[in-house]
């Protein structure tokens, strides 16, 4: 129940849009003016706001958490910021605080992105600064590490997520394409320019397409046309338009370019977002290659998400939906298509009328596969930005520009087909496909492997859909198979994609006008007492806050008109009143409304009234049993609040009232008591009898009988003449009067409290009189008009809260001065109302329309969320402690050391082990003395550090979801199945991708291992053998026993063959995935590229890809497509004769060899290549690419190209590039050591780089899986990984398991169990 600093949000500015991010962490972030809110997505609350900034937040990036997480670099909750002004604060979180701040100059930032590639730090932050200057940053200490100023102004950049060295910056008419990005000094040239034009087609090519692309429901037939000739030209001077035909005028530029992106799951391809289309573009050959147009009836295009697990793109529309659509290889014309239902197709016609759908059988389509429900957009409620999940990629959030949140999950629903006589629920499109299944178990991997061996009697559980990976399989595999070969080839069940919102967060209505504090909290009302503010606005709704939590507790729309006022009469009811502005005679109907917050239930009071003076002011007395409706320069009228009658009405000979206050002071207990007990069974009163703790703590303790007390106020009048009333049942009488201090000018407002009044005037002033001593001082604020002024909460507390237009102000009445002042400027927010939220919290609603509860010195409006308290719990191990969350982790992972799998600590965390082999007695001696023990046994006294541990991890424990705590102790594959589902719950990067790969391979070793046609195969080499092509005699001299675990089947083989069925690993692993699987994504990239030829130059460059491929025939062809006319007529013929001739004999490979060797020397190294490719040299061609620093095309063209035993040699070769000093990339060598199946050199680099959790880990996952020989070698590895996982831990307190582990690693177990004894003694 304890109100902490803290920021509630409501509309956004202008400025704010796009400024929104969904990290690893499984929390959205989003700025609001200048404020950072953080959002729980999975509670949809909001846990934390961030305030530092001056002026309107632009940017908001999470961290990235591509690092390996260790006690001194733990899970944290870094989030970067950057303001209009040029500001960047990177902010820790949890704690609320700022851990480095910098800018470059006063230049605005156009764009923040993180760093994630590199081993060394993970603290490198890249921002865009108008017009052209790009800034590397160390986000930890806030230092510069070097600036690139580019001649060409800049909008907006992208990194390839393929290739850290490669960016792309989207200028007013260009593209900049960058590829020296690097660390360790800014890029040396301004990067390639290119252009988007539509060059004419001329003879310099052979025409892309004659006939035209017939595009569904009104879609502009020249977008189709410009589509297919658009392209990328390299150049430093910008295309004129000669260089296009009349016909081809409507070029594409770039100025109403929304958005540029690589895509994530291809390489080499870039995304162009537009209003009324998407572009796609190959980097290869600089050419659109695909395009998503919009309906002239659709809603356009503001933001476009490429998901990386999948070929997907997630769509953001200015109607406020949200697309999801699905790549598909395009059928053969001819091919019969199956049809799928699904809901809102804005994108597709019917089978039974209008155009086809019908496109080049080699241009890349997303299919339209779910749309979310649009909204109703008006001029205050728009779409301000998309996020989605980096973790799982299947929620969403949609940022409103009235500060709502909503968040969107997608879910999948079996596919059944149906009828096509309805065309508008029917698309003409396959249906997906779930991943494949195992017997028993739903969207698993592999059918053909049965699960690991487990304990008899575990059930068998569907796996848990956590990410877009899990609803359905990669999208290279379906939709271009028909009968038998498809239902061989798919592996799980049709479904089709639905949008299901799961969550809506709602802040402060837009401009707000009056706040108003519940009664506070006393020993009588502590039982049932909630922090309550109510804040109306211009529209006529009331919201309630709970100050606990920040969250939105009621939201009532009661009133017609602005709310003017709000007054509390209990913890549960209040009143409000609200008027239109008024018209030239001043006039107004009025609105005052008694609102039951039990059950909602309002009344209506004066509701007689017609037009009149607007209400000024309603005052509720302290024991709440009469209240003032003051009316603007009218007579005020009196009310009993019980009976809810009017008691009295003044006359209207009655001075002008300008402020009015209800006497606290010399009321009786026995009073409150007694009209506690009169009012019975009303159901207001019984709420209002909760505020009677308002009443000073005097009085004898007997009880009167009387049903009414007497109340008194005091008001002044415009001449500053005070006048003392009493009220007491349906009487009023006035009392004396007192003129005021000549000091003050005309009074505002005041406040009473015990015997002290405190008024304020219109120039300044504070009047303080002491009502006990008769006396009364004047001080000047130097402020202008004082509005308000109201005593904080609390017995003795004379603190009070000043607020005047342009700030406000803290006085200390005891000390008779300020204690802390806030002031804003002309250009800041203006502060509307404010309030005590606690006796040292004062809460302000400003014209931004947020609510800010400060701490008592005005400093601050955030607090560390340590103690803060949230509607729902909160599941995130990134707010334990560094080592709570890396013991939540590995119990997760693995735990061994217990009997039964449990997600639960107990104080047995904390025991020594009593199995350790080579304990030694002083020990236990020690120990026992250390604790008291009388019993001997090696167990330690739990301290409240220790309990608070093991409460952390277990509450983070009982919030997890049931369905991954169900599955976990049941996993079917094992610690790598579990590793990769508590990375994928932690949002740690690093771990996903390392486990994703990992448990593939071992999934397909421990396949190839049980399969009948490759299990004794002796071409190739198994896990763990290491073989060098260019110093020993070749693969030829290894034992039969050992195999690949990536074959290279010949077709005859993968009928019998079960080892392979799909591809493990999707497109966006690129150089990971299987051979195979790379092999084929590679020949249809060169048949796409070679249907998309406009130019000579690209003809060649198909030519020469297509004989690296060893696709000769086809090779042949283009080169006899170059016309006469042209400069290399002669050339090309000759090569075409040359491709189609050479022989392997050995006279001739030696000659082509000489050649090729010849022209390498003499810089011709592409040529050479080609020429060594050609007599089936490949893997010389790679020997030279490496020579000379051409790692990317060596490793493509071996794996593209060369048989497993070539092809894993020159991927040796790049992982010792790879782990270099220079290159410094061992995590990316570790996922191509797991591709090749090199598991004991993985757990060999693991070691080196001290990643002693993570080869714990994989040294179990290999043995479940029984892919390690059991040599000397091995074992000696697999005692050092137990060694170190047991001391890693120990140093994170788990005794228990250390003990495990020492005793797995039994020959140097005395070792360490000697340091554990040294440490201790």
């Amino acid at each position: 129940m304890n109100i902490f600093p803290k920021t509630i949000t409501g509309a956004l500015h202008a400025q704010n849009k796009n400024a929104c991010d969904w990290g690893w962490q499984s929390l959205m972030a989003y700025g609001c003016h200048s404020s950072v809110v953080v959002v729980d997505t999975k509670a949809v609350q909001v846990i934390q706001t961030l305030e530092k900034h001056k002026s309107t937040v632009v940017k908001v990036r999470w961290a990235r958490e591509n690092y390996h997480h260790t006690i001194d670099a733990p899970y944290m909750l870094r989030l970067a910021s950057a303001d209009a002004g040029g500001q960047i604060i990177v902010w820790d979180v949890k704690d609320a605080s700022e851990r480095a701040s910098f800018s470059e100059g006063t230049k605005p930032v156009l764009d923040l992105e993180w760093l994630s590639t590199q081993d060394a730090s993970h603290d490198l932050l890249v921002a865009l600064h108008p017009p052209y200057s790009i800034v590397l940053w160390n986000a930890d200490t806030g230092i510069k590490l070097w600036k690139k100023t580019f001649t060409d102004s800049i909008v907006s950049m992208t990194f390839d997520p393929f290739e850290p060295s490669n960016i792309a910056l989207l200028g007013n008419d260009c593209i900049l394409f960058v590829n020296d990005f690097s660390i360790n000094k800014s890029p040396s040239s301004n990067g390639r320019k290119f252009y988007i034009t539509t060059p004419v087609v001329g003879n310099s090519g052979p025409s892309p397409s004659s006939s035209s692309t017939n595009l569904p429901g009104g879609v502009d037939k020249k977008i189709g046309n410009r589509f297919r000739r658009v392209r990328l030209l390299v150049g430093d001077n910008k295309p004129r338009n000669s260089q296009s035909s009349v016909e081809d005028t409507d070029t594409v530029t770039l100025n109403e370019c929304l958005q540029m992106s690589y895509l994530q799951s291809r390489k080499q391809h870039l995304l162009l977002v537009y209003p009324r289309e998407i572009l796609i573009l190959d980097l290869d050959i600089y050419q659109t290659v695909g395009m998503i147009p919009m309906e002239r009836s659709g809603s356009p295009f503001q933001q476009v998400y490429p998901c990386k697990q999948r070929d997907v793109l997630v769509c953001l529309h200015e109607n406020g939906s949200i697309t999801v659509r699905v790549r598909r290889r395009p059928r053969p014309p001819a091919s019969p298509s199956a049809v799928t239902p699904v809901d809102q197709i804005g994108n597709f016609v019917g089978l039974t009328g209008g155009d086809s759908l019908q496109s080049d059988p080699h241009d890349i389509i997303y299919d339209l596969r779910c749309q979310s429900d649009p909204l109703r957009v008006t001029k205050h409620m728009r779409a301000f930005g998309l996020a989605c999940c980096m973790s799982t990629e299947r929620q969403m959030g949609l940022l409103m520009s009235d500060g709502r949140t909503l968040i969107w999950s997608l879910m999948t629903v079996n596919h059944v087909a149906s009828s096509t006589s309805n065309v508008h629920t029917q698309m003409v499109l396959s249906p997906l496909y779930s991943p494949g299944t195992v017997p028993s178990v739903v969207n698993s991997d592999f059918e053909f492997l049965p699960p690991l061996p487990t304990a008899a009697g575990q059930p068998t559980l569907p796996y848990p859909k956590v990410s877009l990976g899990d609803l359905i399989c990669q999208t290279n595999i379906t939709g271009d198979l028909n009968g038998l070969q498809q239902q061989q080839q798919q592996q799980g069940r049709g479904v089709i994609l639905k949008f299901v919102m799961t969550g809506l967060n709602s802040g402060v209505a837009s401009v707000p006008t009056v706040i108003r504090m519940c009664p506070p909290v006393t020993t009588r009302n502590i039982h049932k007492y909630r922090p309550l503010v109510a804040l109306g606005s211009s529209t006529g709704l009331v919201q309630v806050f709970n100050l606990t939590t920040g969250s939105l507790w009621r939201e009532y729309n009661i009133h017609t008109a602005s709310i003017r006022g709000i007054e509390w009469v209990s913890l549960t009811s209040f009143l409000s009143y609200s008027y239109h502005n008024p018209p030239s005679n001043g006039l107004v109907r009025n609105e005052l409304l008694l609102l039951d917050l039990v059950n909602g239930r309002t009344t209506l009071l004066r509701g007689h009234k017609g037009d009149e003076a607007p209400i000024e002011a309603v005052k509720v007395s302290h024991l709440k049993q009469y209240f003032i409706v003051m009316l603007k320069e009218k007579p005020f009228e009196i009310w009993d609040l019980k009976n809810r009658t009017m008691l009295r009405e003044m006359p209207t000979s009655f001075p002008i009232v300008t402020a009015l206050e209800w006497s606290p002071t010399h009321h009786k207990k026995r009073s409150a008591v007694s009209i506690q007990e009169s009012v019975g069974s009303s159901s207001l009163l019984d709420s209002t009898s909760s505020s009677h703790h308002i009443l000073d703590g005097s009085g004898d303790g007997k009880v009167s009988q009387a049903t009414t007390t007497k109340e008194h106020f005091f008001f002044a009048e415009s001449n500053r003449m005070l006048h003392h009333f009493w009220v007491e049942g349906s009487v009023v009488k006035e009392g004396s009067r007192l003129p005021s201090d000549s000091g003050l000018g005309s009074i505002t407002c005041m406040t009473w409290k015990g015997e002290t009044l405190v008024m304020g005037d219109a120039d300044g002033n504070l009047g303080i009189w002491d009502l006990k001593a008769r006396v009364s001082r004047n001080y000047p604020t130097h402020r202008s008009s004082i509005k308000k002024v109201k005593f904080a909460p609390g017995k003795g507390n004379l603190k009070v809260l000043c607020l005047w237009s342009e700030g406000l102000d803290i006085w200390d009445i005891k000390e008779v001065k300020g204690t802390s002042s806030m002031k804003v400027s002309k250009e800041q927010v203006k502060l509307i109302d404010a309030d005590w939220a606690a006796s040292d919290k004062p809460i302000v609603v400003s014209s931004d329309g947020c609510i800010r509860v400060y701490d008592i010195k005005l400093k601050t409006t955030c607090s560390a969320m340590d103690y803060a308290e949230f509607a729902d719990p909160v599941f995130s191990p990134y707010l334990l402690s560094p080592k709570a969350a890396l013991a939540m982790k590995y119990t997760m992972q693995h735990q061994p050391w217990n009997e039964e799998y449990t997600l639960q600590l107990t104080k047995e965390y904390f025991h020594d082990p009593c199995w350790l082999p080579h304990s030694s007695s002083s020990s236990v001696s020690d120990e026992d003395s250390l604790n008291g023990s009388e019993d001997g046994e090696m167990q330690r006294c739990e301290t409240p550090e220790d309990e608070n541990f093991i409460k952390a991890v277990n509450d983070q424990f009982d919030i997890m979801p049931e369905k991954i705590k169900n599955y976990l102790p049941v996993c079917p594959y094992g610690t790598a199945q579990r590793c990769l589902i508590a990375a994928q719950l932690f949002g740690d990067e690093a771990e996903t991708i390392f486990w994703t790969v990992g448990s593939q391979y071992l999934k397909a070793e421990k396949a190839r291992m049980n399969c009948v046609v490759h299990k004794d195969s002796p071409e190739n080499p198994g896990p763990g053998v290491i073989f060098d092509l260019y110093h020993s005699d070749g693969p030829g001299h290894m034992q039969s026993s050992q195999a690949s675990l990536l074959m290279d089947t010949t077709e005859e083989d993968v009928t019998t063959c079960s080892c392979i069925k799909e591809p493990l690993l999707d497109t966006c692993y690129d150089m990971l995935c299987d051979s195979k699987s790379y092999q084929k994504y590679q020949l249809e990239r060169i048949s796409l590229h070679d249907s998309k030829r406009t130019s000579h130059e690209h003809t060649m460059k198909c030519a020469e890809n297509l004989i690296l491929m060893g696709q000769f025939d086809r090779a042949v062809q283009l080169y006899l497509e170059t016309e006469a006319e042209n400069s290399n007529y002669y050339l090309d013929s000759i090569l075409a004769c040359l491709v189609a001739t050479v022989k392997s004999t050995g006279a001739s490979q030696s000659t082509i060899k000489l050649v090729a060797t010849s022209l390498i020397a003499n810089g011709k190294l592409s040529e050479g290549v080609q020429l060594l490719c050609l007599i089936n040299k490949g893997i010389d061609a790679c020997r030279y690419l490496i020579t000379y620093g051409e790692w990317s095309q060596a490793v493509w063209l071996a794996k593209a190209t060369l048989p497993f035993p070539e092809y894993s040699e020159v991927l040796r070769r790049y992982v010792d590039f790879l782990c270099s000093p220079t290159y410094n990339q061992k995590t990316k060598a570790i996922l191509v050591l797991l591709s090749l199946g090199q598991f004991q050199r993985v757990l060999e680099l693991l070691m080196s780089m001290h990643y002693y959790d993570r080869a714990g880990m994989f040294a179990e996952a290999c043995m479940e899986f029984e892919v390690l020989p059991d040599t000397d070698d091995i074992r000696s590895l697999l005692e050092k990984v137990y060694l170190e996982y047991a001391r890693y831990l120990l140093a994170l307190g788990n005794r228990k398991a250390y003990g495990y582990y020492c005793n797995k690693a039994a020959e140097k177990a005395q070792k360490v169990n000697q340091e554990l004894e040294w440490m201790e003694g």
